[in-house]
């Protein structure tokens, strides 16, 4: 089994910053990750987008050139195409790259395996047509492919308005945008805009998303609080309420991008069974982490939004962070000389991440598109309705583990990355009990399907 001093599993902004931190250190870190290339999410296809107009995705996007091409020194061992199918607390790794399964083991992990889109159930919502905001994105950046009729956007955060301006930059025509924020969210924020103000820069970038939609004349419908996809075999229209009224308004499209905010990927974190907390600002669960961002799993760190979502600039920190705690503790860095390097890294990460409560308070989203109605599908792999899941808990399931014996609800291939926060808030509403006394999926690897030849080869590389 061959031995890693360092491998950092992701190269989104937090891992490439992670791994050239690293190298700084006299480290040869090894860069895990599923995709082609780099970039993660936010600077998805850094190296390849077709879009040659770079006013399209905007400088925040093109500012992930750098880290991109730091990863690509020659004392930083990327490996794109790489599929990590398990990791133990023991700091083992099982690889699937090229249909070759193995197994390597590494003193120190970084983790930063980004976010995932929030699940928006409502009726509908699985109907051809019917997509992710990240995902039309990661469409426009890798391909260059947009939708090729009047588009109808339905959610609430800035990757709605982002996804939007950059639609309208490439000539993309947008029907409306179906606004979810409840009314008087701003109100509940407004307390946290003072410390917002540390990090003016970002807002005022959201401001001028939204002045350019205004300039543009996108139909800006706000305070959505019921919205239907519906359609024979495909999406054929919308339908919303707003403010609460009886009244249904419509429109024809065939296209339908949702987003409701993100959430952080804690699949990996919890097959190893680190400690999480509820975070009530979010409505998402994070890993315990220290000073250090260092898991209760020796050895193992998360950096960036994996950890608890602190956007882009943030996650870059945070992977230098961790590239500075791993160089300590491989000797590589004085702990003396560590403490002084971080202190300042902190202190940016302080002032980046000072918008995050008026973010979260601001798009939080309303209790009823977390706790959709009886006939919604909640579970889409194994076909299991919110209905289905309030019916579980009437006959006394506690938690989500237990609607697996009653329903197979997460055991599908998604492994319930589109179901588990959904299914916890309805367990936990249905039971009058918290959602951190109810719980979450007890996860187990493969992480990703991995066949039972492949599993083979692997056992006999290890002997």
């Amino acid at each position: 089994m061959t031995k890693h001093d360092l491998v950092v599993i992701g190269s989104g902004p937090a891992g490439m910053a992670a791994a050239s931190t690293a190298a700084v250190y006299g480290i040869k870190p090894l860069v895990l990750d599923e995709q082609p290339s780099p970039g993660g999410q936010i600077y998805r296809a850094i190296e390849s987008t077709p879009i040659n107009n770079r006013g399209v995705l905007g400088p925040d996007y093109w500012a992930g050139e750098f880290l991109a091409r730091d990863l690509r020194r020659p004392n930083i061992d990327y490996r794109p195409g790489t599929t990590v199918w398990q990791l133990t607390r023991q700091r083992e790794i099982g690889l699937l790259h090229q249909e070759r399964a193995s197994m390597i083991k590494a003193r120190r992990i970084i983790l930063a395996t980004g976010a995932m889109e929030r699940p928006f159930p409502f009726p509908g919502w699985t109907l051809p047509g019917v997509m992710t905001a990240g995902s039309a994105q990661i469409l426009l950046k890798t391909s260059g492919v947009v939708p090729d009729a009047p588009v109808v956007m339905a959610g609430s955060g800035p990757l709605l308005f982002l996804l939007a301006v950059q639609y309208l930059r490439a000539g993309v025509s947008i029907a409306a945008i179906l606004d979810t924020t409840p009314s008087g969210r701003y109100r509940r924020a407004l307390r946290y805009l003072p410390a917002a103000m540390r990090n003016v820069q970002t807002l005022t970038k959201g401001l001028g998303l939204l002045r350019e939609l205004r300039r543009a004349g996108v139909r800006h419908i706000k305070h959505v609080s019921a919205l239907r996809a519906e359609g024979e075999s495909r999406l054929q229209r919308v339908r919303w309420q707003t403010g609460g009224k009886e009244a249904w308004e419509s429109l024809e499209t065939p296209t339908l991008l949702l987003h409701q905010g993100v959430v952080p990927n804690t699949q990996i974190t919890r097959a190893l069974h680190c400690e999480h907390d509820w975070n009530e600002k979010q409505l998402a669960w994070q890993p315990q982490l220290d000073e250090w961002l260092t898991t209760d799993a020796e050895g193992i760190a998360v950096a960036g939004d994996g950890g608890g979502i602190v956007g882009a600039q943030a996650a870059v920190l945070q992977g230098q962070l961790t590239g500075l705690g791993a160089a300590v503790a491989l000797g590589k860095v004085s702990v003396e000389d560590g403490r002084q390097k971080a202190a300042k890294i902190r202190r940016n990460m302080a002032r980046e991440t000072s918008i995050r409560p008026f973010l979260d308070i601001m798009y939080q989203p309303a209790l009823q598109w977390r706790l959709p109605s009886d006939d919604t599908l909640v579970c889409r792999c194994e076909e299991v309705s919110a209905g289905d899941i309030r019916r579980i808990a009437r006959m006394g399931c506690r938690g989500p583990n237990q609607t697996k014996s009653f329903s197979r609800c997460g055991m599908g291939p998604c492994q319930g990355r589109m179901c588990g926060l959904t299914v916890s808030e309805l367990l936990a509403d249905e039971n009058q009990q918290s959602v951190e006394e109810t719980g979450y999926y007890r996860l187990r690897p493969p992480f990703k399907p991995i066949s039972l030849g492949h599993l083979a080869k692997a056992a006999e590389e290890t002997q």
